[in-house]
């Protein structure tokens, strides 16, 4: 298996352009696979769709949730049609099988309001302060995922025509535009913030240009895990209740702007969708708002009793 599983994970790497992140989980789910097999005596070339399914049932009784146990079914049957290309195997054994129907969630946003206080949170005059504002005003305004923001280069950022390039999954890359709040806060970091970040601890500057948009005090790139610090940090600055993390903001930006009578497709541009599909989870987050803002102006209206008809 760890042969095996080694030729996938290059193929991966190669083919796929996956992150490492993804190209863990992939090696995670198959290892758990493997050793499942290998405590029922079965190999993993000998698998079929009888066995297969009561892996399937064990993941379920162990209490795993629909989409984690999606997700297994998904990684475990790639894999065996990747056998069946390279001649492995004669054929994928696993060709049909479906995973289990994933329950739909819609995912959380952060209202107006929140987002203000989130964002107004941030007013430090500092380098890192002017820094953090301005990682929160884009990320919302430009609906920019975690990753994109981290990747952020000097060279990617148009301020006069208020875009970024930035390269989202599968190695794709896309303009995305942000508005004035988003581009005052960020040439107030670029004037005032970035040049002391980029001088290094004690005003030492670094021994090589550090080319990222975000520094962190060092002067080096802001990592992913130092972004989620700041947002989760301002978020607790602003009293907010409702747990805050980065992806919370691209959400919100994303049902905002079809609350605001935005195109579905236009979105899915911005946000960087492959399919329409992707994105028309949003507008049921719209419309379960709408439902909502109803039913609340429903149950205030001052009703009135009815007078008797007289007979």
């Amino acid at each position: 298996m760890d042969e095996l599983l080694d030729a996938y994970i290059r193929y991966l790497t190669a083919e796929k352009n996956l992150s490492p992140y993804t190209l863990r989980n992939y090696r995670s789910d198959l290892t758990h696979f493997a050793d499942y097999l290998e405590s029922e005596g079965a190999g993993v070339l000998s698998v079929d769709r009888h066995g297969f399914r009561r892996y399937l049932a064990r993941l379920r009784e162990s209490g795993m949730v629909t989409a984690s146990v999606a997700r297994k079914v998904s990684t475990i049957r790639n894999f065996y049609r990747f056998l069946a290309r390279e001649g492995t195997l004669a054929a994928n054994p696993l060709a049909g099988v479906h995973a289990p129907r994933r329950e739909r969630r819609l995912p959380a946003i952060l209202t107006r309001d929140h987002l203000t206080a989130l964002i107004e949170a941030a007013d430090e005059e500092t380098p890192r302060g002017l820094r953090d504002r301005a990682i929160l005003e884009l990320m919302y305004a430009a609906g920019a995922r975690l990753s994109e923001v981290v990747g952020l280069d000097l060279r990617h950022l148009d301020l006069g025509e208020r875009s970024l390039l930035v390269r989202g999954k599968g190695n794709k890359e896309r303009i995305v535009l942000f508005g004035a709040p988003a581009d005052t806060a960020l040439r107030r970091y670029l004037k005032d913030g970035r040049p002391r970040l980029a001088s290094g601890p004690g005003g030492r500057q670094p021994v090589t240009a550090e080319p990222a948009l975000f520094l962190n005090r060092d002067g080096r790139r802001l990592s992913g895990r130092s972004i989620q610090q700041t947002v989760r940090r301002h978020a607790l600055r602003a009293g907010l209740e409702q747990r805050v993390f980065p992806h919370l903001l691209r959400h919100s930006f994303a049902t905002h702007l079809l609350d605001g009578g935005a195109d579905l497709r236009v979105v899915q541009e911005l946000l960087g969708h492959a399919s329409a599909s992707t994105t028309q989870i949003y507008t049921h987050v719209t419309e379960e708002r709408q439902r909502q803002a109803y039913m609340d102006a429903y149950r205030n209206i001052p009703w009135r009793p009815r007078k008797a008809r007289k007979t």
